[in-house]
């Protein structure tokens, strides 16, 4: 009896193994540090390592993922490269050679470890600062780390490093000295600091420009991906113009249909696509194309829809009011047009003069009405529009738009006939697209839309995150556009929820009043560009303010 007991448990062992092993969660078999090497050409360099595991699990293929905050971080030498908890390494005033930054986390079989070297060497050349060179030498070529990211959905943020090569061969931390671009606004920004924040759906390609003394320039790139939702996905349809008044004898008007994305909040003319159904309540009152030309049938009132489908199948929808009369109309105004069709610009504020034309059944047939349509922007915050101004001596100063942005928009201009009632519209597209500079080129090909020496937008984003080392309590606070106070809250220090890297917009030249709340840990200070109110003490409130003229950000020192 007891042997066939014995024999039954191993069975039952045999069986228990196996369905162990297959659902036991993966294990971590490697990690990977990068960069591998680091040449810091004096002290007081930093740049950010990153730390990738690799996983396996039975039966399934393996899996990589971002362990960088996860990992712990030691340096062999810390008198001469101290590295944080979180994987950044800092160089100090010792000269050395072959500094080992080791990053271990537990494996299935024991801790896994992975390193990285760094050397410093003694600081030569002079520069440090935004286009002046650096401490190393001249920068040549620039490495974004990571080469590729992706966010879950638009408003989620991800941050790109700069380092870059000097002709030296040494290697240093470019991140804030860098210009930042995105490909396209439309789809993702990026702050002065390197932190891309995603808009809508899509792909766009970050760029880090980095321009030395002698005027070289050197660029790297990489990929920025948003997911979640779609560029088509189209919350709220607005329907310009709201009302119109058409005569029975088959006078038509035009509707433009603008689609807003919840997600970005931009605009864009959806009037023609096929995804968009125009109908009429009453066609036998009046009929609507699919390119929202509306047509008066008979007497009465009908009600224009338009009704987007997006891809997911949810619908945004919105109506319009058509007016059929009996009377003919005098029909004085019969038709507008915008010249020219379109205008593209090459450099950041660059504006361009739109004209609108109305075409008359009386005379004169042809008459300039670009002072008293009314014009709209499907960008209003990108490419303004300047609309019912009076020149002096009769010039033309509306149908201005102006580039803040890389992009395009659609302009619309809208003019109602003050005798008959009679709506037209008209649209045109502005576009300031991007180009990337070619210095290689002979001679070098400057780069289009590229941001420079011009003022910067209309809207400026604020980053705030803290440059020293404490993980667990530290809080920084600051109010809102319209001085809402308390309202960005970073920090684990906060209650609710607070990252690590914090954004808010405000308009340009706002001056923002950014507080470290007592409690916060050991205060050491703001960046410079943070101006001190009061005295700065270890246990707070400090405060500073920074005045808003382009994308900036504020880091404290926490201890």
């Amino acid at each position: 009896m007891r042997d066939r007991l014995l024999l039954g448990a191993m069975v039952l062992t045999s069986l228990v193994i196996p369905l162990t092993s297959c659902t036991s969660s993966p294990s971590l078999t490697s990690i990977t540090v990068t960069p591998n090497v680091m040449n810091f050409g004096g002290p007081g360099l930093t740049t950010q390592l990153t730390a990738i595991g690799s996983y396996t699990h039975p039966g399934h293929p393996a899996l990589t993922k971002d362990i960088t905050n996860q990992v712990t971080w030691a340096s062999a030498t810390p008198d001469c490269v101290t590295v944080s908890s979180t994987g950044l390494i800092t160089s100090q005033s010792n000269i050395c050679s072959g500094i080992t930054i080791s990053a271990s986390a537990p494996g299935f079989n024991g801790d896994i470890t992975a390193s990285m070297t760094v050397n410093v060497t003694q600081p030569t050349g002079s520069g440090g600062s935004p286009g002046g060179g650096t401490a190393n030498g001249d920068v040549t070529s620039i490495s974004i780390i990571p080469a590729t990211q992706s966010v879950a959905a638009p408003g989620d943020t991800a941050q790109f490093i700069a380092v870059g090569t000097t002709n030296t061969s040494t290697t240093v931390n470019l991140t804030n000295l860098a210009t930042w671009t995105s490909s396209s606004s439309q789809i993702a920004i990026v702050s002065t600091s390197g932190l891309a924040t995603g808009v809508t759906a899509g792909t766009v390609t970050i760029t880090a420009l980095y321009t030395n003394e002698d005027g070289t320039a050197a660029t790297g790139t990489a990929s920025f991906v948003v997911n979640g939702g779609g560029s088509n996905e189209i919350t709220s349809i607005s329907i310009i113009p709201g009302s119109q008044a058409l005569s029975a004898s088959g006078q038509t008007g035009q509707f433009i249909a603008l689609g807003s994305s919840g997600t970005s909040g931009l605009s864009e003319n959806i009037t023609g696509s096929p995804q968009l159904t125009w109908a009429s309540s009453i066609p036998s009152i009046g009929t609507i194309s699919t390119t929202g030309l509306a047509t008066g049938v008979s007497q009465g009132t009908t009600t224009i829809t338009a009704l987007w489908t997006n891809s997911d199948g949810s619908i945004a929808s919105s109506s319009a009011t058509l007016d059929v009369t009996l009377t003919p109309a005098p029909e004085p105004l019969l038709s507008l047009s915008i010249i020219p069709g379109s205008i593209s610009v090459g450099n950041l504020q660059d504006t361009g003069q739109f004209l609108a034309i109305g075409t008359f059944s009386t005379e004169p047939t042809v008459r300039d009405l670009t002072n008293t349509v009314a014009w709209t922007s499907s960008a209003p915050n990108v490419f303004p529009v300047s609309t019912n101004n009076s020149g002096s001596q009769g010039k033309s100063v509306a149908g201005v738009v102006s580039a803040f942005g890389t992009g395009s928009a659609t302009i619309i201009a809208e003019a109602t006939d003050p005798t008959s009632g009679t709506v037209q519209t008209a649209t045109a597209t502005f576009a300031c697209p991007l180009v990337l500079p070619d210095p290689t080129s002979v001679p070098p090909v400057a780069g289009s839309c590229y941001p420079g020496s011009q003022a910067a937008a209309l809207i400026s984003t604020l980053t705030v995150y803290n440059e020293g080392l404490n993980t667990t309590n530290w809080l920084i606070t600051a109010p809102s556009a319209t001085g809402t106070p308390n309202v960005l809250h970073c920090g684990p220090g906060w209650s609710g929820t607070g990252g690590s890297v914090c954004t808010a917009t405000y308009p340009v030249g706002t001056t923002v009043t950014v507080t470290a709340p007592a409690g916060a840990g050991a205060f050491g200070g703001w960046s410079t560009n943070c101006a001190a109110v009061g005295t700065i003490t270890a246990a707070g409130p400090n405060t500073c303010q920074v005045t808003l003229t382009s994308d900036d950000s504020v880091g404290a020192i926490f201890n």
